[in-house]
């Protein structure tokens, strides 16, 4: 069965039969009772290779660590978490591990449960700190409303929607056990926990009642207290198992807390046990069941006072004890009910990446907007948008083209501005700059470190030296480099000379999308041109400006001047106008099949957008083999030429077999779909972005 939820405890807890602590217990109480046990994993620090409590624990061990342990322990546990990909990971007690966690954007549901006083704990102290907990984690469990009260004083509200008070859990006993005069503390035995206070007070309680003995379960390296009675025994740490038995045979138990004690395990589980328990009302330890016997005053005096009173009353004495026993508030099955409960809801959801989680994407781009979506089938902004949308990602776009112009005049802070805005509104997970470099660096720095989004920039144009306008697009994308977590091109990285790290480039194909590149032209049965070629098609509105030259235009020339049998439909050259949209469409279906050139001289892997418009609309598709495709494309898929008279050559072989063009192009549209699909490179940038498991095979990875 697939682990589906991880929990971390703390690297102190030792989740072992003699050493379970609060935590521990837990974590052991809850899985005992609970239909997700098999779905868990429980991450822990064990040494001297003891052995768990249950089976379904993993040993972080960081012996060789010999500072920052808390941090090593984390990492550990994050290697783990790369291998099984969990949906809900439940952290105890260390909001450190918490905050390092979330901040590795791992796309789960956080659970986090306080088991002592937040303003205690490491990474939980400050206001500030919290805040961030309380926005950040899906749901906080605290122990009592003390611990719960602790976290939210200084907060500027005191109520979250994600945070509630679940008390650790017993459970009941069905029948009362048989009692022995005894009086048991159990605990550290300093004066903290008040054992001061409880061994002065056994001294004269069992002077009084020579029938009685006192035990005490425990220990305290730093502190040193000995109280001398023959019917007063000290015993060490002993198995969780062995002081419950303990409680059983125990008339009255005593909790005298100095301590603001966050919730009182002990005292609930001695009352459960069908103890007389006295308590102080100190933090959460008048929460821990109904009737409490509190200790008003922090003195032995008061303690034997109340100890005595209890003795001599054997009526009121077993009515206390038997009211405890029957009034268990804190149930094992309620405690395991609302935690399965949330974490099925989490489950449900399907709230990670990997099994379909929805994170929150700002598209930045030109999304076509002032052409009134012109270019609406060869925008690969709104085909990676489309992507992110079909992969069960939220995505929002944002025209900054569009924007500007709205503002009469560039301004470049009222952009910026605009964009902070817009993530203090929707706080993406990732800000995505699509063939733009627009936000300045202190509006990049806020945002990652106000919402922790990650960046990434996509670029279509050509960026290598000698290309057109290629230092300029260098220039641009190496801007605020270091802010940029990767970045998609349309050229394979390893030629591009750059000071962007090799690490953080990735080379993305043209993506398309089955509504847009919709067409079947192998269909066609009136095609009566031979090659479809668009010259600058959507660039400088169709139109080759009269002062610049274009290499392609070369090649065009060779190509007419030496064809003799062909026709042409070549549009954005000569006199031949551009077409948009679905009329760019109709001149593709008059064709039998298309060429593809790109500005430029043929690099490895780069090409025009236009590739997933001719190949992915079913038209069989030449280019020129120096361009590498034939590493995703057979010649039964595609044509691959060396020069215009080899492409003539191909043609001229192909001329006439129309069912082997018709096989080519069926072959070619089918698997761009299945390599290059808009769906599979939106996959990819997310799985590049944020290191997670890719749900699609990438072929050119």
């Amino acid at each position: 069965m697939k682990k589906k939820i991880a929990i971390l405890l703390p690297y102190k807890e030792k989740y072992t039969v003699n050493d379970a602590a609060a935590a521990s217990i837990w974590v052991k109480d809850y899985l005992k009772k609970s239909h997700l046990k098999n779905e868990t994993l429980i991450f822990g620090n064990l040494e001297n290779k003891k052995k768990p409590i249950t089976n379904n624990f993993i040993n972080l061990d960081i012996s060789k660590a010999k500072f920052k342990k808390n941090y090593f322990y984390t990492k550990k546990f994050l290697d783990e978490y790369n291998k099984y990909i969990f949906d809900i990971i439940e952290i105890h007690n260390r909001p450190e591990s918490l905050i390092y966690l979330i901040k590795k954007n791992l796309g789960c549901k956080f659970i986090f449960v306080y088991h002592n006083n937040p303003q205690d704990l490491r990474f939980s102290k400050t206001v500030k700190e919290r805040l961030y907990i309380v926005e950040n984690c899906d749901q906080i469990y605290f122990v009592s409303k003390w611990v719960m009260k602790k976290f939210f004083e200084g907060l500027p509200f005191n109520y979250k929607n994600n945070c509630e008070v679940l008390y650790p859990s017993i459970t009941p006993l069905k029948i009362f056990p048989k009692k022995e005069k005894i009086i048991i503390f159990t605990g550290k035995l300093n004066s903290s926990k008040g054992y001061d206070i409880f061994g002065n007070a056994m001294i004269k309680v069992l002077d009084k009642f020579s029938d009685w003995k006192a035990l005490a379960i425990g220990n305290e390296r730093r502190e040193k207290h000995s109280f001398k009675h023959k019917n007063f025994k000290v015993i060490d740490w002993l198995p969780h198992k062995k002081i419950l038995n303990f409680y059983k045979k125990s008339s009255i138990s005593v909790v005298c807390s100095r301590w603001q004690e966050p919730f009182g395990r002990t005292a609930m589980e001695s009352a459960a046990s069908g103890c007389a328990t006295i308590t102080t009302d100190r933090g959460g330890l008048s929460e821990t069941f109904k009737n409490n016997l509190i200790l008003k005053k922090l003195n032995y005096k008061s303690l034997e006072k109340l100890i005595t009173k209890v003795i001599k009353d054997k009526s009121l004495l077993k009515k206390i004890q038997k009211e405890n026993l029957n009034n268990v508030v804190h149930d094992i099955n309620f405690l395991t009910f609302k935690i399965d409960n949330l974490k099925k809801n989490f489950l449900n959801k399907k709230i990670n990446y990997i099994q379909n989680r929805s994170r929150k994407i700002l598209h930045i781009a030109n999304f076509d907007e002032k052409n009134d979506q012109r270019l609406f089938n060869i925008s690969i902004a709104s085909k990676l948008s489309k992507g992110f949308i079909r992969n069960n990602q939220d995505v929002i776009n944002f025209d900054y083209r569009d924007f500007n112009n709205k503002m009469f005049i560039k301004n470049n802070d009222l952009l910026n501005n605009k964009v902070f805005k817009i993530c203090e509104n929707y706080k993406p997970d990732l800000v995505l700059l699509g063939h733009n470099n627009v936000l300045n660096r202190n509006t990049i720095e806020s945002i990652k470190d106000k919402y922790k989004s990650k960046f990434a920039l996509w670029y279509e144009d050509h960026l290598i030296k000698g290309g057109p306008n290629a230092e300029n697009n260098l220039n641009l994308i190496e801007k605020n480099e270091n802010l940029i977590d990767k970045y998609f091109v349309t050229t394979h990285p390893n030629p591009i000379k750059t000071k962007i790290p090799k690490n953080k480039m990735n080379f993305m194909p043209i993506p398309a999308d089955k509504n847009i590149e919709n067409l079947e032209i192998y269909n066609n049965g009136n095609r009566y041109k031979d090659l479809f070629f668009a010259l600058s098609h959507g660039v400088n509105y169709g139109k080759l400006k009269k002062s610049n030259s274009d290499d392609r235009e070369f090649f065009l020339n060779k190509l007419i001047e030496k064809n003799k049998k062909f026709t042409f439909n070549i549009l954005g050259y000569a006199n031949e106008q551009p077409k948009w949209n679905y009329q760019f469409y109709k001149e593709i279906a008059k064709c039998k099949m298309a060429l593809n050139l790109s500005r430029g001289k043929p690099m490895k892997y780069y090409s025009s957008n236009r590739i997933a418009s001719l190949v992915a609309n079913g038209i069989m598709t030449f280019i020129d083999k120096k361009v590498g495709y034939s590493n995703f494309f057979n010649t039964d898929e595609m044509g691959f030429y060396k020069n215009v008279d080899d492409l003539l050559n191909q043609m001229d072989k192909l001329c006439g077999n129309i069912n082997k063009i018709n096989k080519i192009s069926i072959n070619g549209k089918k698997r761009y779909f299945s390599i290059f699909s808009n769906s599979i490179i939106a996959d990819y940038i997310l799985s590049k972005t944020f290191n997670i498991k890719n749900n699609f095979k990438y072929i050119w990875d």
